[in-house]
């Protein structure tokens, strides 16, 4: 009767105080932003979307071109519509990204969506960034090429 009276009462406190583990709570992030636009590049290398999106978020609040990673992972991942605001964000929050101006147009023309726009974004991607403009003549070819009819 004593052993059923205190299995009653341990019922009673699971009830009352439930059966989780205390938690611990971090109130700062350990990690600099640096540190989160590093993780995200690594988990993104490993094909790990979800998680380097994350991380790229974390950074964005501090880091511009984390914006610009979040558009790629975005991309990968096949979610363009996200990708599309990541990349505009970038451009809003540094216009001299040659990168995301690229990729938004990459976005646009694969997406067949708007060519002049993206051929636009393409020739703002030149004119920012002339001696790495061989991706973006590329972009611009098939943007072109599309435009004319001669699709791939």
């Amino acid at each position: 009767m004593a052993m059923l009276r205190h299995f009653s009462l341990f019922l009673l406190i699971l009830v009352f105080f439930g059966c989780s583990v205390p938690k611990i709570i971090v109130m700062e992030d350990p990690l600099t932003p640096e540190e989160h636009l590093k993780l995200g590049l690594a988990y993104e290398q490993k094909g790990e979307y979800d998680v380097a999106i994350r991380e790229y978020e974390s950074a964005s609040k501090f880091i511009t071109i984390s914006y610009f990673y979040l558009g790629n992972a975005y991309f990968q991942k096949s979610e363009y519509d996200k990708a599309e605001a990541s990349y505009r964000k970038a451009i809003r929050k540094d216009p001299g990204m040659a990168d995301a101006y690229n990729n938004l147009a990459w976005l646009l023309y694969l997406q067949k969506k708007d060519l002049d726009e993206a051929r636009s974004l393409t020739l703002k991607a030149i004119a920012l960034n002339p001696k790495g403009k061989a991706p973006y003549l590329d972009t611009l070819k098939r943007i072109e090429d599309c435009k004319a009819g001669n699709i791939d």
